[in-house]
């Protein structure tokens, strides 16, 4: 292939790659807003609660209604290759192009949300847990004294989780109902491995501490990253032979 070929391929490829983003742009106010609806309603439920009950130094006011959001990434990801793979591929787009594009798009969007989380975080901070002595965002093993690495906290797991929600997708349309039913016996079957094993060495303290032990960077940053990036791998293997 000349030079002249590969620099006339280059543009081309890019605007497959941005046709794919753009393709699952079409619905975004609701696949974006609907987290943050369901986060808000949240907040807004635990902050009316907390209101209500008297303080007690005793018993810190800190609530994980933060991890909604996260749990809506993975299911609206799965949602994103059931729902806008035919599409794509109908438009011409090619599969590795849709996968670039979709990891585009969800490394744009982490980021994003993991900033409007610090951010968020900065004014409960700010406000001495919104006038009630509330944690909602600045969960403790989430927290950074570093602002940029708060960031990261906050918004490579959307990655990891993003990457297992397109794993799922790809699973079902590559091998449909059954294929899921086998992925999910499979799952229980090896966590139940994993728990009798840990019961029968009487190991469950020793993989506590363990895992107590995982530096919050490395548990919520470094992990979710390469997890994400094999994850994408995998999506794009069973991609190849999925039929539209």
């Amino acid at each position: 292939m000349s030079t002249s070929t590969l620099a006339l391929d280059a543009p081309l490829r890019r605007h497959r790659v941005l046709a794919a983003a753009r393709i699952q742009n079409v619905n975004k106010g609701l696949s974006l807003g609907m987290p943050w609806a369901i986060l808000g309603s949240a907040f807004v439920v635990n902050l009316l609660i907390w209101s209500l009950i008297p303080e007690s130094p005793n018993e810190p006011r800190i609530t994980g209604g933060v991890l909604s959001i996260y749990i809506f990434v993975l299911i609206g990801q799965a949602f994103t290759v059931v729902q806008w793979f035919p599409f794509a591929l109908g438009l011409s787009v090619t599969r590795r192009h849709f996968l670039l594009g979709t990891a585009g798009l969800t490394v744009v969007e982490a980021f994003g949300q993991g900033l409007v989380l610090t951010l968020l975080r900065a004014v409960e901070e700010l406000t001495g847990g919104w006038g009630i002595d509330l944690t909602f965002f600045g969960v403790p093993y989430l927290v950074q004294e570093n602002w940029f690495l708060q960031w990261l906290v906050y918004s490579v797991p959307f990655l990891g989780l993003a990457g297992l929600g397109l794993v799922t997708g790809a699973i079902f349309k590559r091998f449909g109902q059954a294929g899921m039913w086998v992925a999910t016996i499979v799952v229980v079957l090896a966590v139940g491995l994993g728990a009798a094993l840990l019961t029968w060495r009487q190991a469950w303290g020793a993989f506590g501490s363990f895992l107590a032990g995982v530096p919050p960077l490395t548990a919520l940053a470094l992990v979710p990253a390469v997890l994400a990036v094999v994850l994408w791998g995998v999506t794009y293997l069973l991609l190849r032979r999925a039929q539209p």
